[in-house]
């Protein structure tokens, strides 16, 4: 592929992004032609928590996850990154070093712009910041209700909440990364309890469970124990 073509590629998917959907077409340009091309195979560190190097990464193809890890190897997934999503906003616009390290879960393409290019584009172009800011704070409101869950709500409670999250027209589709042990780490939890919860849910018929996907039998149902014990 030319280099024109990868940038016209980088425009047209940047064009579909929240962070940049709605900004003028030459400064989607201008974005384009300062991100390079990176890959990692399944299981390979992007970077690591408290690395030096930062620079805000754009998923073009396959899944990733951001996780803290305990000093006994424990993992807490932040979130599961997928196509389209933007991630280390943060660690970028603090200054900061990078906050939880990511991994790809399956073979993965990324578009990554420095630190210091995107923060020259920043001065440069206000309407970029407000863009950013709203991004931010979305994203500091999903932080926020992973910590209401984790501290308020019981283990179905937080499962129901995340099949509601990640379902689509009632179904829940698993990715072959998609373990039981992936889930219990986003939901701060161990795989046997996860599997307990799962048949709970079952057993009430708000879901079934089956081997590549979750079936929602109940919606309303589900969203009821999602907002439980709080």
């Amino acid at each position: 592929m030319s280099t024109d073509d990868a940038i016209n590629q980088i425009k047209s998917t940047l064009s579909t992004v929240p962070y940049f959907a709605n900004l003028d077409i030459a400064l989607i340009e201008t974005i384009a032609q300062h991100m390079k091309v990176q890959q990692y195979d399944t299981g390979q560190v992007v970077f690591l928590e408290g690395e030096q190097d930062v620079a805000l990464y754009i998923v073009h193809t396959g899944w990733l996850k951001a996780v803290k890890t305990s000093p006994d190897g424990r993992e807490q997934v932040l979130h599961f990154i997928g196509s389209g999503e933007v991630f280390n906003a943060i660690g970028v616009f603090v200054e900061s070093t990078n906050p939880a390290t990511v991994i790809a879960l399956e073979p993965t393409t990324v578009w990554v712009i420095q630190q210091t290019v995107i923060l020259k584009l920043l001065d440069q172009h206000p309407e970029l910041g407000r863009v950013i800011i709203q991004r931010l704070a979305e994203r500091v409101q999903q932080l926020i209700h992973m910590v209401e869950d984790l501290s308020l709500r019981t283990i179905e409670a937080r499962l129901a909440r995340y099949l509601i999250e990640q379902s689509t027209e009632e179904q829940l589709l698993r990715p072959r990364w998609a373990t039981q042990a992936e889930m219990a780490n986003r939901l701060g939890t161990v795989p046997d309890v996860l599997n307990r919860a799962l048949r709970s849910l079952a057993k009430d018929n708000l879901i079934r469970v089956e081997r590549h996907q979750i079936q929602i039998l109940d919606y309303a149902g589900l969203e009821t124990k999602a907002g439980a014990d709080k």
